[in-house]
């Protein structure tokens, strides 16, 4: 066979192979009722925004730990699920009056994390009794699952908040919240 009808015979696939992949993948004119929609929100918050809690938001404030420049964490909820994680949600709020820069530190030292940007990447949680410490999860990018692209609050302003650890032993009741800058808090875990 000849070399140039052979490479016009692999042109020829290649793209009839994009034709059929662009038209197989081609959107559909109307969204199918039977698929579920989906709706997705940018972590990230500009300076000085403000969310209202929702409804599914609980507004009880389990622990209020303070940090430096009048910010206060105040955590809302703390849930062991059974897949092994818990969650732990909050509200990051500035009780100064003035914008607040949100410290670095908060996104702990591990070079994976702190290329991600600002996060509240350096939370752990400890189990004193158990003697081991819980750091937040990071996905295979290495970027940390919380609250990410955080970086200042105006005066009077917050910012709903989350943080996901691998969950202690069933027997541990108790840990310690830790977030650098700010003061630890005992949470309770049900």
């Amino acid at each position: 066979m000849n070399v140039r009808y052979a490479r016009r015979g692999r042109a020829s696939l290649a793209i009839a192979s994009v034709v059929l992949l662009a038209v197989g993948c081609g959107a559909e004119d109307k969204p199918n009722e039977n698929k579920p929609a989906v709706t997705t929100t940018s972590p990230q918050k500009s300076q000085g925004d403000q969310e209202e809690p929702t409804a599914e938001e609980s507004t009880e404030e389990l622990a209020v730990v303070k940090g430096q420049k009048g910010l206060e964490l105040a955590v809302n909820s703390v849930e062991k699920d059974a897949g092994g994680f818990v969650t732990v949600k909050g509200r990051l709020r500035n009780t100064g009056d003035s914008v607040t820069a949100l410290p670095a530190r908060m996104s702990g030292d591990e070079t994976e994390v702190v290329k991600h940007g600002t996060s509240l990447g350096g939370a752990s949680l400890v189990d004193s009794v158990g003697k081991k410490r819980y750091y937040v999860l990071r996905d295979t990018d290495g970027r940390p699952l919380t609250t990410i692209g955080l970086d200042s609050l105006g005066p009077g302003k917050s910012t709903a908040v989350f943080m996901q650890f691998p969950a202690p032993p069933t027997s541990t009741t108790e840990v310690s919240f830790q977030l650098p800058t700010f003061e630890p808090a005992t949470l309770k875990l049900s």
